[in-house]
C-alpha cells in the first residue's frame, strides 16, 4: 500500500535478543518465538541480532545474525535445550558506577541500528533489562526493552509461573518416582535412605515438585526440605527413622538452599558468582553422612544439578508452549509501543487449567524473589499441601518429545554467523 502523501514511513529497526543466567530445557523455545515473530513482522523489524553469551555480546559487539539461519533451524530451537546463543552471569553496574558500559551499549546499538531489546532471563536479568530501558531517558537513545521471563527456580514475582520451571518440576517428579521404586525393591537387605538434591537457592518450588511423584498417602517422597522452613537435625533424623520403620525405606528431596534457623546453609561454599550469589551444592552428601553417623542406615544420594534443567527429552508440553508464547508476546508488546515490562503468565479462573499472557513493570520485578507460600507447605514443614499440588500439577502436564535418530534426541546446532563489527574501539568486560 502506498504511503499517505506528506508522510514518511518509519525506518525499520533491528532487534537485539540475548539469553542470561542459568539456561533451561525450554529457553530456546522463547528464542524461537522471538525470531519467528520478528520474521512475521519483517516490515517493521529488520534483523534479529543475538548477543553471543548474553549482554556480554552487546558490550563486545559480538553479535550473531539470526537472519542467516534457515526457518527449519529456527523452528528446531523449540525442541532444543540449553542456550543456543550462549548465556552469561554478568550484572551491569549502575549508570553512575560505570557510565562506560552504557556508553558502549549505546555505541553498539547505534552502529547496528538496534531499536528493540529482548532479554531472556530471571530476576537479575530483569534488572539488566530495566537498566537498558532507562537508556532512553539517561542518554537520549530510544530503545524498547522487553524482559522475557525464564528461570527454573520459579521465583519471579508478578507471574503465575516461570518458563523453565514446569520442565524441571516434571523431571524431578519423574526422577523421584523412579528412584523410589528402585530403593523400595532393595531396602530389605540394602539401601534404606535415598536423598535427591535439587536446585532452589531461596525458594523451594523445585523441591516441592517432588511431591507430585506420590499417588497415595505414604508414597515417597517422605521428606521434603525447603529453604523457607528452618532445618532441624533432630527433627529430620526422627522423620527418617519413622519412615524407615513404617515403609522400610525413606526418600528425601532436599533443596540446595535448605538452611538452619539462623540462615546458615546445611552445606555451601563461600564462592560467589558474578551476580553475587553463593555457590550452592553438597546438601545431599551432608545429609547422607548425618544419617549414616546417627542412624547407621545405608544410603545413596543423587545430585540432579544440570540434568534437571537440560532434560528436554522429558519436558512439560505446557512449559514448552508457554516458553514459546512469551517470546512471541515480547515482540508483539514491543511493536505495540510497550517498554520496560516483563511478559507474564496469568492463571485463569475456573476448574480447568488455562492461562493467558499479561505484563508487569520491570521496576517491580527486578531483583525480587517469590517464595513458596506457607499455605503450599504442610503444617509440619516436610510436605506439600493439596493447595500446593493444585498449583504445581498443571505445569507438568503433557509431553513434547524432540525428534529422535538412532535412539538419541536430535537437537539443532545453529550456524551462528557473526555480524560484521562496525566499531574500532575494543572493550573489556
Amino acid at each position: 500500500m502506498p504511503s499517505t502523501p506528506g508522510t514518511t514511513k518509519a525506518p525499520k529497526k533491528n532487534a537485539f535478543y540475548a539469553q542470561s543466567g542459568g539456561v533451561t530445557a525450554v529457553i530456546n523455545a522463547s528464542a524461537c518465538g522471538v525470531i519467528e515473530a520478528a520474521r512475521e513482522h519483517s516490515d517493521k523489524i529488520g534483523h534479529v541480532y543475538a548477543g553471543r553469551n548474553g549482554i556480554i555480546g552487546a558490550l563486545l559487539e559480538d553479535l550473531i545474525n539470526t537472519s542467516e539461519e534457515s526457518p527449519r533451524a529456527i523452528a528446531a530451537l523449540r525442541h532444543t535445550p540449553s542456550g543456543a546463543f550462549g548465556s552469561c552471569r554478568y550484572k551491569l553496574k549502575s549508570f553512575e558506577e560505570n557510565k562506560a558500559e552504557y556508553e558502549r551499549l549505546i555505541d553498539v546499538f547505534k552502529a547496528h541500528d538496534i531499536g528493540y531489546f529482548f532479554y531472556n532471563g530471571g530476576g537479575d536479568s530483569a534488572d539488566t533489562c530495566l537498566k537498558v530501558s532507562q537508556l532512553s531517558e539517561q542518554m537520549g537513545y530510544p530503545i524498547q526493552a522487553i524482559h522475557i521471563p525464564k528461570t527454573v527456580d520459579n521465583d519471579l514475582p508478578y507471574t503465575d509461573n516461570c518458563p523453565g520451571f514446569g520442565s524441571v518440576a516434571k523431571y524431578v517428579a519423574v526422577s523421584t518416582k523412579e528412584a523410589s521404586l528402585d530403593i523400595a525393591s532393595m531396602c530389605e537387605s540394602s539401601t534404606k535412605v535415598f536423598i535427591l538434591e535439587v536446585m532452589g537457592r531461596h525458594a523451594g518450588w523445585i523441591a516441592a515438585a517432588g511431591a507430585l511423584a506420590a499417588e497415595e498417602a505414604g508414597d515417597p517422597p517422605h521428606i521434603i526440605l525447603f529453604p523457607e522452613i528452618p532445618f532441624s537435625q533432630e527433627e529430620f533424623l526422627v522423620r527418617v527413622e519413622e519412615a524407615v520403620k513404617e515403609h522400610g525405606y525413606c526418600v528425601v528431596v532436599a533443596s540446595e538452599g535448605a538452611q538452619y534457623a539462623d540462615g546458615t546453609l546445611i552445606s555451601g561454599s563461600i564462592t560467589k558468582d558474578a551476580f553475587g550469589h553463593q555457590q550452592l551444592g553438597g546438601v545431599a552428601p551432608t545429609l547422607a553422612t548425618l544419617v549414616k553417623q546417627k542412624l547407621g542406615y545405608k544410603y545413596h544420594w543423587a545430585l540432579a544439578d544440570y540434568l534437571q534443567r537440560s532434560a528436554r527429552h522429558i519436558a512439560s508440553a505446557t512449559d514448552v508452549e508457554q516458553a514459546y508464547a512469551v517470546g512471541l508476546a515480547a515482540v508483539e508488546y514491543a511493536l505495540a509501543g510497550k517498554s520496560s515490562v516483563m511478559v507474564t503468565i496469568e492463571r485463569n479462573q475456573g476448574e480447568t487449567y488455562s492461562w493467558s499472557l499479561g505484563e508487569a513493570p520491570l521496576e517491580h520485578v527486578a531483583n525480587q524473589e517469590k517464595m513458596m507460600p506457607r499455605s503450599y507447605i504442610t503444617e509440619d514443614g516436610y510436605g506439600v499441601t493439596q493447595e500446593g499440588l493444585d498449583y504445581l500439577s498443571p505445569l507438568i502436564q503433557g509431553e513434547d518429545y524432540p525428534p529422535y535418530n538412532n535412539g538419541i534426541p536430535q537437537y539443532v546446532r545453529l550456524a551462528k554467523v557473526p555480524v560484521e563489527k562496525k566499531l574500532n574501539t575494543p572493550f573489556e568486560v
